[in-house]
């Protein structure tokens, strides 16, 4: 058995998916690299074949009809042999050293047979033009050089979350737990750095540079414009997200400190859908915010009053009036240049 499966989801990747494949396959055996072409229309697959066949031991390619993000993911972790697992996007890249480092970490925990849930690393935000990169570091939040649960893990900054290119999740922790991510849907990156986290007791922070988060490209599901126009898958992730934390935080004995975590991230991608649909600037929008604040507060009004009162980001990125959409405008923009993001 691998150590690590390293899934990478292709749709007409054709363009970057050398640069993502060059940055996997450089460090043995013991690593299996997961090709999963959705559908590509372009030269993905032949080029993905091309290093199965150069690199036979560690590459693996599985061809099947679009399905979107969500299914190439599932369709990875059914087939992947790596007592570990992460997901690195074909636009996306590794760091080749710290790769190493993270492989021999992971093998020294096998080894020791310390049972590991989940390996938090940083990631890096790679954008177009910018010379300057922007990390996602969890240093002062997360323990380091050991073993921790929930109840060990500090506060986190209101900008700072653990995102899918931070994660290197336990195989079969994924499967134990029933992940099935949406298929045709955009965004369910979210629910996949989400949904599995009420399973997982047992994490190790490894302070690594690892994930390269290539963004700006104009046509990129993050990017502005298009998330604009995709708006409505974005509200029904954020609502998945909501009704997950609404079940998880009732049930008896679970951590305080997953309850808190999970609050934090569903404030930040509420507040992202609330800017998302400011920044729209239609009736309509501003019809479909009020109308999901309405369905959260009917549904759950302990968390409605916890995400929209009570958070900083929920107050200002809901501020009413013309006054209040120009503020919660000037909170993102704030944003967008302080992390890196698109």
């Amino acid at each position: 058995m691998k150590t690590l499966t390293l899934v990478v989801p292709c749709f007409n990747s054709a363009a970057y998916l050398h640069r993502c494949l060059d940055s996997l396959v450089q460090c043995g055996d013991d690593l299996e690299v997961l090709v999963v072409d959705d559908g590509s229309h372009d030269e993905t697959g032949a080029i993905a074949e091309a290093y199965a066949e150069r690199f036979p031991g560690t590459v693996r390619v599985i061809h099947q009809p679009n399905g979107g993000h969500g299914s190439a993911i599932n369709t990875g972790l059914e087939h992947a042999t790596g007592q570990y697992l992460k997901v690195v996007d074909s636009d996306d890249w590794l760091d080749v050293e710290a790769l190493g480092r993270v492989l021999d970490s992971l093998r020294t925990m096998v080894a020791d047979g310390a049972d590991v849930d989940m390996v938090v690393s940083n990631f890096v935000y790679e954008k177009v033009d910018k010379r300057n990169k922007k990390a996602m570091r969890y240093r002062g939040v997360l323990p380091t050089g050991r073993v921790f649960s929930w109840d060990d893990v500090g506060q986190f900054g209101p900008s700072q979350y653990i995102l899918m290119h931070s994660l290197i999740y336990r195989t079969d922790l994924l499967r134990e737990c029933g992940l099935r991510l949406p298929e045709h849907t955009f965004y369910v990156d979210n629910l996949y750095a989400y949904v599995p986290l009420a399973h997982v007791e047992r994490i190790v922070y490894l302070d690594e540079d690892l994930y390269r988060y290539f963004i700006g490209r104009s046509d990129q599901s993050v990017n502005e414009s298009v998330m604009i126009g995709r708006v409505d898958q974005q509200l029904r992730i954020n609502r998945m997200m909501i009704d997950h934390v609404g079940r998880v935080r009732r049930q008896p004995g679970i951590s305080m400190g997953l309850c808190r975590y999970l609050i934090h991230y569903a404030e930040i991608v509420s507040a992202v859908s609330s800017v998302l649909l400011v920044r729209a600037g239609t009736v309509e929008a501003r019809a479909l915010k009020d109308g999901f604040w309405r369905e959260v507060e009917r549904d759950d009004p302990w968390l409605y009053r916890r995400l929209r009162r009570r958070s900083v980001l929920g107050q200002i990125t809901n501020l009413p009036g013309r006054p209040g959409r120009g503020i919660s405008m000037l909170a993102y923009r704030a944003a967008q240049w302080a992390v890196g993001f698109n």
